[in-house]
């Protein structure tokens, strides 16, 4: 059974910093992908950052050049780095393992979700 166990959310004011953590556990062997995604009341989730097994990262267009995303594929640990946070950032974040395909990313197991709120 996989376990994912994120840290590092909170409430921060437009133009600062946060940087979420997550960690992986159990049977994932065949999982080649770990990333962030987010949802915000009343929107979809959406991919934010994702980062391969072979260093191939993603990013959402509206966190391009603020947000990176970083992995310790020995520790089954992935990081996001975000800076110049946004209001409209705000949304819960989920922690994701999947599998990459040329046409995109397929989650397959989430972390419980933590909260990222942007407000002065």
């Amino acid at each position: 059974q996989v376990q994912l166990v994120e840290s590092g959310g909170g409430l921060v004011q437009p133009g600062g910093s946060l940087r979420l953590s997550c960690a992986a556990s159990g049977s994932i062997f065949s999982i080649n992908a770990m990333g962030w995604y987010r949802q915000a009341p009343g929107k979809q989730r959406e991919l934010v950052a994702a980062v391969t097994n072979g260093g191939r990262t993603d990013y959402a267009d509206s966190v391009a050049g603020r947000f990176t995303i970083s992995r310790d594929n020995a520790k089954n640990t992935v990081c996001l780095q975000m800076n110049s946070l946004k209001p409209e950032d705000t949304a819960v974040y989920y922690c994701m393992l999947g599998i990459y395909f040329s046409s995109g990313y397929r989650p397959v197991n989430w972390g419980q979700g933590t909260q990222v709120t942007v407000s002065s």
